[in-house]
């Protein structure tokens, strides 16, 4: 019997994060949310979780060595925790562009560099790092946010090239979301909302489900062959 193959999710308390960890628990893994609010909304047993600051390097390392040493593997990695702080440039505050930028991008690099290891011993792995349509293509009020996505793949660029420089079937990818309907656009007006969906040749909001089956692509092996790459997700919204 082979065994179970284990996905570490951040976010996974609520939203995107819970609809990834969902599809996963359905493609078989065993899946270890990480997140700084409680993972509560399942008593699957193919469920762990750990709540941490993922700004926290050392309560990440410990974490990440505990996931290691409990299951033996870590096939999957999906770094999805994110937050906004939105402002027009002239007004935004510094303390809001390095609480993005800290957990956006400094977070995914803590988590991933302690990963890594792990899945060069052996010898693959899939990390799959949420980005954003405004890391590629930019959006009024959210400099902060578009710079720590766009970072986040760049990272993601210069980390496919290299875990598998040495021929290790690792692979670095970035899911890039539209519009999606989440906590973070459920308080907007009503004519944003459907200025933004006239604006989608698919005329609609994403789901977090659309963003769990593309994360549920990369983690397969039916991605094999896929690293390096920027996957939208956005019903068309960026073409």
């Amino acid at each position: 019997m082979k065994p179970e193959k284990v996905a570490v999710v951040t976010g996974a308390a609520r939203g995107i994060g819970q609809a990834i960890c969902e599809q996963l628990l359905e493609d078989g893994f065993h899946v270890v949310g990480l997140d700084i609010s409680s993972v509560d909304w399942t008593q699957s047993e193919r469920l762990s979780s750990y709540q941490l600051n993922l700004c926290d390097a050392k309560a990440v390392s410990e974490v990440v060595n505990t996931i290691a040493n409990q299951h033996g593997r870590i096939d999957v990695l999906v770094n999805n925790a994110g937050i906004t702080r939105d402002a027009l440039l002239q007004d935004m505050l510094e303390q809001d562009w390095d609480s993005v930028i800290d957990v956006n991008l400094k977070a995914v690099f803590l988590l991933t560099r302690c990963v890594a290891p792990t899945m060069l011993e052996q010898g693959a792995g899939s990390v799959i790092n949420i980005a954003s349509i405004v890391g590629t293509d930019g959006n009024i009020g959210q400099s902060n946010y578009g710079a720590s996505k766009g970072g986040v793949i760049a990272m993601s660029k210069g980390w496919a090239k290299e875990l598998a420089r040495k021929g290790d079937q690792i692979r670095v990818n970035c899911v890039a979301p539209g519009f999606i309907a989440t906590d973070m656009t459920k308080n907007l007006p009503e004519k944003v909302i459907q200025m933004m969906e006239s604006k989608t040749p698919l005329g609609r909001m994403g789901s977090v489900q659309d963003i769990a089956n593309g994360v549920s692509f990369l983690a397969s092996d039916k991605s094999a062959y896929i690293t390096g790459q920027v996957i939208k997700i956005d019903g068309g919204l960026v073409l």
